[in-house]
């Protein structure tokens, strides 16, 4: 489990294909603090620490979840949004996250407004239901407040606000018009949904 608050920016050094794809990562943290089979999030897919050494550390990642994250993420040079696994006892920053990738979202609009940036993301009819206003939200990894919901031709356009402070220490600070983002849905919305067609179903 996690938080969505990012505290190292990761860059992949190697990526191999043994099998599952093996990636190696680069990181500020120190791994001899990080035990091997631990769980880390990288821009918010929760995987198992497999290998590590001194600032680095290597996750295995199938072919399943390459094929339902952000396009080009698992590629050398590639930046991560890196999160260690939240410890019971733990100041709960962001919100609750889970390190599942429930869908796929595409920057449409970025902006700057102030000090602060301006970020409208695109989603798919499996996400639109569980967006809304001053609810949160996970992209790649970042835990955030959408500020407006507009529903285009059954998808959904939301918009966030990126604080200076998040987009100097996330990928956030580098996102562009057309790249893909990893999305996950507030746990609390999925669990509202199964409640709501649980309801309807027993009508």
């Amino acid at each position: 489990m996690f938080t969505g608050i990012v505290t190292d920016i990761g860059t992949v050094t190697t990526v191999e294909s043994p099998g599952d794809t093996r990636v190696v990562v680069s990181t500020a943290y120190d791994t001899a603090t990080v035990d091997l089979g631990a769980s880390i999030a990288c821009s918010g897919v929760c995987l198992t620490i497999v290998d590590k050494g001194p600032n680095w550390f290597a996750v295995d990642v199938s072919g399943e979840t390459i094929s339902r994250t952000a396009t080009d993420q698992w590629t050398q040079g590639r930046q991560f949004n890196l999160e260690r696994a939240m410890k019971l006892g733990d100041e709960l920053g962001g919100h609750i996250v889970t390190g599942h990738v429930d869908g796929l979202g595409t920057v449409v609009a970025v902006s700057e407004e102030g000090g602060s940036h301006r970020v409208t993301i695109r989603a798919g009819a499996d996400i639109a239901p569980f967006i809304a206003p001053k609810g949160s939200v996970t992209i790649d990894g970042v835990s955030l407040t959408v500020n407006t919901v507009r529903d285009v031709d059954g998808e959904v356009e939301f918009g966030l606000n990126i604080i200076p402070h998040t987009w100097a220490v996330t990928t956030l600070g580098t996102i562009h018009v057309e790249q893909s983002v990893n999305i996950e849905i507030d746990v609390l919305a999925r669990y509202l949904q199964r409640m709501e067609h649980y309801r309807a179903s027993a009508r």
